[in-house]
C-alpha cells in the first residue's frame, strides 16, 4: 500500500509547556538511526536492491514505529515493534517492497529490499523511526538510489601496467642479486686458488730431491 507523507520532529516538551534542557540533550542522543558508511547505492535496472537501515537506543524501545518513505512523501513500507524481544509486525508497504531486517538479534536491523527497480525508482529513500518511549523522539536516514542500464566496467589497464612495471623491477633486481652472488662467488673462489699456489711453491722443500731451487746444501766445517 501507498500512503501518506513523513512526520515532523516534536518537541519534547510537557508539564506547564515547558521544557528540560538537560532531558532533552537525553532524547537528542537516545535514538540513532543510520544506512551504514556510505549514503548511496547504485543498482541495475531489473534487479533487486538492499536498502540498509538500523537504529540504537540507550534506553530502550516500545510500540517503537518505523516507516520508509520514497522522495520523503511516498509510504513504502511501514512497521511496529513491540519490544526488543519481538520482531516487527507489518501494518502496510509497496507489494515490491521486502522487509529482510531483525530486531531481536544485537542490531536492530529494520532493512528493506525494492524488487526489481525501474529507472524511475531513482530517488531518496528515508528510514524513519519513532520511539514512544523516548517521548515520541523521532529520527530519520536517508539513501540516495540510483538505478542504470549496464553497470560501469572499472578500467584497470592502468593498475595492470603499473603492477607489470613494478614486476618487472623485482625481477631485473632479483636477477642482478644472482648475478652479483655467482660473480662473487667465482672471484672468491680464484682468490682462493691463487693463495693454495703462493703457499704451495713457498712451503715445499726440494732439498732431498736435489732440485733446482733447493736449498744450499751445508759445507762441513773446515778441519783444522
Amino acid at each position: 500500500a501507498r500512503g501518506g507523507g513523513g512526520g515532523s520532529l516534536s518537541p519534547c516538551c510537557w508539564g506547564e509547556h515547558q521544557c528540560g534542557g538537560l532531558y532533552i540533550l537525553a532524547i537528542a542522543f537516545a535514538l540513532e538511526v543510520s544506512v551504514g558508511k556510505t549514503n548511496t547505492v547504485m543498482a541495475l535496472n531489473g534487479s533487486d536492491v538492499l536498502l540498509p537501515c538500523t537504529f540504537t537506543t540507550c534506553i530502550g524501545f516500545q510500540d517503537l514505529i518505523f516507516t520508509w518513505y520514497f522522495n520523503s512523501t511516498e509510504l513504502i513500507y511501514h512497521g511496529k515493534i513491540k519490544s526488543k524481544t519481538s520482531e516487527p509486525i507489518l501494518v502496510g508497504r509497496n507489494p515490491r517492497v521486502e522487509f529482510v531486517g531483525s530486531t531481536t538479534g544485537k542490531d536492530n536491523n529494520i532493512s528493506i529490499v525494492l524488487k526489481d527497480v525501474e529507472l524511475s525508482d531513482a530517488g531518496r529513500y528515508t528510514c524513519h523511526v519513532l520511539n514512544p518511549k523516548e517521548k515520541k523522539a523521532q529520527h530519520n536516514a536517508t539513501i540516495f538510489l540510483t538505478v542504470v542500464h549496464k553497470m560501469e566496467e572499472t578500467d584497470n589497464t592502468v593498475t595492470l601496467i603499473i603492477v607489470g612495471v613494478v614486476g618487472g623491477l623485482i625481477g631485473l633486481l632479483i636477477l642482478f642479486m644472482l648475478v652479483k652472488r655467482v660473480v662473487l662467488f667465482i672471484i672468491k673462489k680464484t682468490q682462493d686458488g691463487k693463495k693454495e699456489c703462493l703457499v704451495s711453491s713457498s712451503g715445499n722443500d726440494n732439498t732431498e730431491n736435489g732440485l733446482a731451487g733447493s736449498k744450499a746444501e751445508q759445507k762441513a766445517p773446515p778441519k783444522a
